[in-house]
């Protein structure tokens, strides 16, 4: 994720969230919603989201991310329960496979909570830049 230019590295170059920096600095913001008992949304489902839209199937995006495609599917699974309408939909299984994609609701949630993260780390630039400044170098 590259967003604005916050915190430094020793070297003096900007770090954004999300990317280490030469001294191995990394933010990052992990949002995550908890919605009664469910872990609704949150940073590894909106990665598995944009996994499964990138590579057409839950077993491909499963495969990309290291995970069991079982893992996945549980992960959908809980998502598309939380949410008023699912964020995937998937074909039938066959000799072709079925393959699955993202709903209109599923992009508008990678998208949100995308945005989410940009917003908060240039909400935050000059205390992130604090923080890391009291690092080692």
């Amino acid at each position: 994720m590259t967003t604005s230019p916050s915190p430094r590295s020793p070297a003096g170059n900007a770090l954004a969230a999300g990317d280490a920096g030469a001294s191995g600095t990394e933010v990052r913001f992990r949002l995550r919603i908890r919605h009664q008992d469910l872990l609704a949304i949150g940073p590894g489902k909106v990665d598995l989201l944009e996994a499964i839209q990138a590579h057409g199937s839950i077993a491909a995006a499963a495969r990309s991310m290291g995970m069991s495609y079982r893992r996945a599917w549980l992960l959908v699974d809980e998502l598309n329960r939380a949410l008023r309408e699912p964020a995937t939909h998937s074909g039938h299984g066959g000799a072709s496979g079925g393959g699955s994609g993202l709903t209109p609701a599923g992009e508008r949630l990678v998208a949100l909570y995308r945005d989410i993260e940009k917003t908060a780390q240039r909400a935050c630039a000059a205390q992130l830049k604090g923080l890391v400044g009291l690092l080692k170098d």
